[in-house]
């Protein structure tokens, strides 16, 4: 790997936070090639060959061509997914699969490249019941909590542990009116759950009765604490009613993000805590391809800055 290598910026079209990102790379003179592998085959082509240290070849867009041997960081943010929909359902399904396999395995093991993150420790992280796990051993106050199939079970919880919030495990996005939805965290009560639980499974938790949330951003060693006022139970459903500071973390807090993201070998971790009266942290979650940027104009704090750094590999 040398340094005059490129940034690969692997996201969909839409993405103002890699904007910011790829613009101050380009400030800095620091190359970039930015793609979504959901443009593969139409507009994205490669040549991978195997040699004895990785991958050597050639990635092109319209616009730039990558040396994949010397590829310094590949930024994998949320790139859309391959589509062939001029091919019948079979055939569409099977080249889906060996895209997902060749473009997808070639850019997972490039040589000498910073992952921000890697696209298969993402795929571990995001699983919550792995990441709740993780933060009880990484020494978080984490929430009492059942993942669940059984609805005896789950009314038996939240008879012992209400109030309890039931939240969704992922979030896919619904289309309603055809505009994007996703399944809000609510608070349910034991006479709430009913037989329907059985038909998949479920998380429940025991409510932080919180007085703020606090969204943690680590990007490299550096770590952006930012206190969120809203006054509802999830702020993420209104941005309108939020308001930021600044936030110092207690003690502990900052050597547990990291065990935590050295845990799934990420380098970069959104985290979500709920601030109980008390002034605890109750860690809720970590998104390890979540949203940061729109924090930077409220708060002042460098870390479109911090993330470029961690790319361009100042901080490596």
């Amino acid at each position: 790997m040398t340094a005059l290598g490129p940034v690969l910026v692997v996201t969909m079209i839409d993405d103002p936070t890699a904007d910011l990102v790829i613009s101050e790379l380009h400030d800095r003179g620091v190359p970039v090639v930015r793609l979504d592998s959901g443009d593969f085959p139409a507009t994205l082509s490669f040549a991978a060959r195997l040699t004895p240290r990785g991958f050597d070849g050639t990635l092109s867009t319209p616009t730039r061509t990558a040396d994949l041997a010397r590829v310094r960081s590949l930024y994998y943010r949320r790139p859309s997914g391959f589509a062939f929909p001029l091919l019948t359902e079979q055939d569409a399904r099977f080249a889906v699969t060996q895209a997902r396999y060749g473009l997808g395995g070639v850019l997972a093991s490039l040589p000498g490249c910073l992952y921000v993150n890697h696209p298969h420790r993402i795929g571990d992280a995001e699983f919550k019941p792995a990441g709740l796990a993780t933060a009880v051993r990484c020494g978080f106050r984490v929430p009492p909590t059942l993942v669940t199939s059984d609805p005896v079970a789950a009314r038996a919880f939240a008879r012992a542990c209400g109030p309890v919030l039931y939240k969704p495990l992922s979030t896919p996005l619904y289309r309603i009116d055809g505009v994007s939805c996703t399944v809000e965290v609510g608070e349910v009560t034991a006479d709430q759950i009913d037989e329907r639980v059985a038909g998949t499974a479920h998380l429940f938790q025991q409510r932080v009765d919180k007085t703020a949330d606090v969204r943690v951003t680590v990007i490299g060693r550096e770590v952006f604490c930012v206190r969120i006022d809203s006054g509802v139970l999830d702020w993420r459903t209104d941005y309108d009613r939020l308001s930021y500071t600044v936030a110092e973390p207690p003690p502990g807090i900052v050597e547990s993000l990291h065990r935590y993201l050295d845990h799934f070998g990420l380098v970069f971790g959104a985290f979500d805590f709920a601030v109980d009266k008390a002034g605890a942290w109750w860690f809720l979650e970590c998104n390890p391809s979540g949203q940061w940027a729109w924090m930077e104009p409220e708060t002042g704090l460098p870390m479109v800055s911090a993330m470029a750094d961690l790319l361009e590999r100042r901080t490596t």
